[in-house]
């Protein structure tokens, strides 16, 4: 039987058809006379990752290769790369994927560039990732900013409304497209499926950044995934909770009217800024984990899903500390939770957030995602064998310190005064905090928590911001991303 006679046998979600490739080609007994330069020989990298790391380390023109010459006894047939992408496309429901190696944040980038060809004005979410920022730089793309809600308790920012989407496509007519985030970093979900009517009604389609929603759709209790719920375009952050490798991801783009304006454009910008040694392990970590997910997936998930209620459950019994799912589900921009997160309001037990982290973290080795200083979010993989026990006993085993505390609030920006790219590539110069208020700022700065870009560039600085980036970068574990210096005390603005 041919190769591609063999086609059907491989085309299905329980193959993993570059994966397999790749093990097939580091089976091979190469003479490898070719880049990159260790030659799965080097000890000292071997004593690191191990042996069969280095076998299947291949540039992905020995890939390619391998997988059109008919003459290496292989096995598998053509042009596997586009089988793969075939089943991750159909596994998440979309028309087409992209597999990226330089995570989500390459997604973003090309996402907005790609968008920046088609118009140049876009309805985004402020607190979108710093990577959708820098994407509108360079892109040259005008934003209209949708500010989330934020809980000033959990130092935590929310999502969108339908209701904000709605005033926005009324108040810019000219705006291209739409670009939320959902699910937040605290697992809080948007209503996706009535937020693509609203959008599609206005003749715009809508890209949703899922970074931390790779693993919806793929069990009964959790979310549908935004490309089933109508989005154009979705950023999934593969490597995240679906689990594979770090700074694996994909782009994938749904199949509505916009699709071939959008694809062709992703396909363009793609070939133009994706390296042309993307790494092979991370390919394969994509198709090995999208064959984990559309072939395994709701029963691992169970295991998962199951833990984060127990966890949910001895939090309640035993009274100290308050879970925050009914919290998040109260705002009118949250429509549902993923149950993988676990988010504990850490002041309802009587210590911050921040020190609830470092003594979680180094007094009992139990390792969260994030800390505020007022709550801590927890994550739970789908291959996670959870030990409930040890998590909770560890949890109220700390000690009452409610430590100082940064209320979170989306400030009111500046006003524009040059565009995101001018501002970005304008001449600049480093001035202290107090020079700086009054001029426009030549960077992006977010404040971690919450995340939510305080300044872009472009903005004017106001004095409100910089002691808030000033009071947050004094907290013991917060910091303002993007700053020229830790205490935020100099500033680069437009000369």
């Amino acid at each position: 039987m041919s190769d591609l006679e063999n086609f059907e046998l491989y085309d299905t979600q329980f193959a993993a058809p570059y994966a397999e490739q790749l093990q097939a080609l580091a089976n091979l007994d190469l003479q490898r006379l070719f880049v990159p330069g260790h030659g799965a020989q080097s000890k000292h990298l071997e004593r690191l990752f191990g042996k069969r790391v280095l076998e299947m380390d291949f540039p992905m023109i020995m890939t390619e290769f391998s997988l059109t010459n008919p003459h290496l006894p292989l096995g598998n047939s053509p042009d596997t790369m586009q089988r793969a992408l075939k089943l991750a496309a159909q596994a998440w429901g979309a028309k087409q994927a992209w597999f990226l190696t330089n995570g989500a944040s390459s997604a973003n980038q090309i996402s907005l560039l790609a968008l920046g060809t088609l118009g140049k004005k876009l309805i985004v979410q402020r607190s979108a990732h710093s990577s959708t920022i820098d994407g509108m730089m360079l892109a040259n793309i005008e934003p209209h900013f949708l500010a989330p809600s934020v809980d000033a308790r959990l130092n935590l920012a929310q999502g969108i409304s339908v209701a904000q989407v709605r005033q926005a496509l009324e108040e810019s007519p000219d705006a291209y497209a739409v670009f939320l985030v959902s699910p937040s970093y605290s697992g809080a979900v948007a209503d996706v499926e009535e937020i693509a009517k609203v959008v599609h009604a206005a003749g715009k389609p809508l890209i949703i950044d899922e970074s931390w929603g790779s693993h919806f759709g793929f069990h009964d209790e959790l979310p549908v995934n935004a490309i089933r719920l109508g989005a154009d375009l979705v950023i999934s952050s593969t490597h995240k909770l679906a689990g594979s490798l770090t700074q694996s991801a994909m782009l994938l783009l749904g199949d509505g009217p916009f699709a071939e304006e959008i694809g062709q454009a992703i396909d363009r910008v793609s070939r133009t800024v994706t390296s042309t040694s993307s790494s092979a392990l991370l390919m394969a970590s994509l198709d090995e984990t999208r064959r984990f997910l559309a072939t395994r997936a709701s029963r691992e998930f169970d295991r998962g899903i199951e833990s984060a209620k127990r966890v949910r459950e001895e939090i309640a019994k035993r009274g100290r500390f308050t879970e925050t799912y009914d919290r998040l589900m109260s705002y009118d921009d949250v429509f549902a939770v993923d149950p993988m997160k676990v988010t504990i309001d850490a002041r309802s037990g009587g210590i911050g957030g921040f020190e609830m982290y470092e003594r979680l973290a180094y007094e009992h080795r139990v390792v969260p995602e994030l800390a505020t200083d007022g709550s801590i979010v927890f994550v739970l993989g789908a291959a996670i064998d959870m030990d409930v026990d040890r998590f909770i006993d560890a949890l109220h085993a700390l000690p009452e310190s409610p430590g100082s505390a940064v209320e979170a609030k989306l400030l009111e920006p500046g006003p524009r005064i040059m565009s995101l790219r001018e501002a970005f590539f304008a001449p600049s110069e480093i001035v202290s905090a107090k020079d700086a208020i009054g001029r426009v700022s030549s960077d992006s700065l977010a404040a971690y928590p919450p995340g939510v870009p305080n300044l872009t560039p472009g903005e004017q600085i106001t004095e409100e911001i910089v002691e808030y980036l000033q009071a947050t970068a004094a907290t013991s574990v917060g910091y303002v991303r993007g700053a020229v210096d830790p205490k935020s005390e100099m500033f680069r603005v437009v000369k």
